[in-house]
């Protein structure tokens, strides 16, 4: 990520000097070196990396704010977009996923399939404008920008009104893929034996669907549920550009547009560790959902 920062054209001081003195080469000059962007850049990556494994992020280079302060400080709204957003996605997505299994080849299951084509086919920036202009311009149900708005008279149901919008969006993509996910897991084990001998035995179907089949088809869904988290936290970059949601998404398209390598590099670093991060839960939630399987 540092070597396609360096690569790119300009760099953080053309971002930071005002148009007037952008001619001035000695003021560009006098800004590279109090940044330190003159030192050759194997060595700024070596410094940055010894100060990154004792847990020091550095400074941006375009507010001179530590880069761990600037991300903690966006991090919740992040947090709180990406986790409405899978939750929305999980219960949208599994049971619209077990009725299209149970009632298969069914108008629920082609309007289901159908659905989840769309959804995953559709790009999230256009799918975002097309929601501002149904649900915000047309309709005037929800706020177009921002996180929340001055002066609000109940600031948790105005966060929630500003929520609403850009977590359906974001979480809807992973809401159709977990559709197709569960209805063909589903599938497949209710054509099991065991789920036979349980029809066998006189239970009622849905019973027998809960109690023996949904926790063996549940497995491969959580797998696409852990592998996907990161894939929402890259989402979030459009969505929250679309809808000026103050998230790290949001800085990161700043910080990409400023060369800012410190913080971009402190993102790229708090995403690959949330891919492992999800690997780990998706171990632990296999145990939990199927007995057979233990940690080691």
């Amino acid at each position: 990520m540092f070597i396609f920062v360096e690569m790119a054209p300009g760099d953080a001081v053309d971002a930071l000097m005002p148009p007037e003195s952008l001619s001035t080469p000695e003021a560009k000059e006098a800004m590279r070196e109090r940044l330190g962007l003159n030192d050759p850049a194997p060595l700024r990556y070596v410094q940055w990396l010894g100060r990154a494994v004792q847990g020091d992020m550095g400074y941006s280079l375009t507010s001179r704010r530590p880069v761990t302060d600037i991300i903690m400080a966006r991090l919740p709204k992040t947090l709180l977009l990406v986790g409405t957003a899978m939750v929305f996605s999980v219960i949208v997505g599994i049971v619209t996923g077990i009725i299209s299994a149970i009632k298969q080849y069914s108008v629920i299951d082609y309007l289901a399939t159908f659905f989840s084509f769309f959804w995953l086919s559709i790009p999230g920036f256009f799918l975002s404008l097309l929601m501002i202009y149904i649900f915000a311009v047309k309709l005037n149900w929800f706020p177009v920008f921002g996180a929340s708005s001055p002066n609000a008279e109940h600031p948790v149901l105005d966060r929630i009104h500003h929520l609403i919008l850009p977590a359906a969006v974001l979480g809807l993509e992973l809401a159709a893929a977990l559709t197709r996910y569960t209805r063909a897991s589903l599938i497949e084990v209710m054509r099991a034996d065991y789920m036979r001998t349980a029809r066998a035995k006189g239970l009622r179907e849905w019973i027998v669907i809960s109690s023996h089949g949904l926790k063996n088809a549940l497995i491969p869904v959580i797998t696409v549920i852990a592998f996907r988290l990161p894939y929402l936290i890259s989402g979030a970059i459009v969505i929250e550009t679309v809808f000026q949601w103050p998230g790290l998404g949001l800085l990161t398209l700043n910080a990409a547009n400023q060369k800012d390598y410190p913080v971009i590099l402190a993102l790229t670093m708090a995403v690959t560790i949330l891919v492992v991060v999800s690997s780990f839960l998706a171990d632990v939630a296999y145990s939990v959902i199927d007995p057979r399987i233990r940690l080691g």
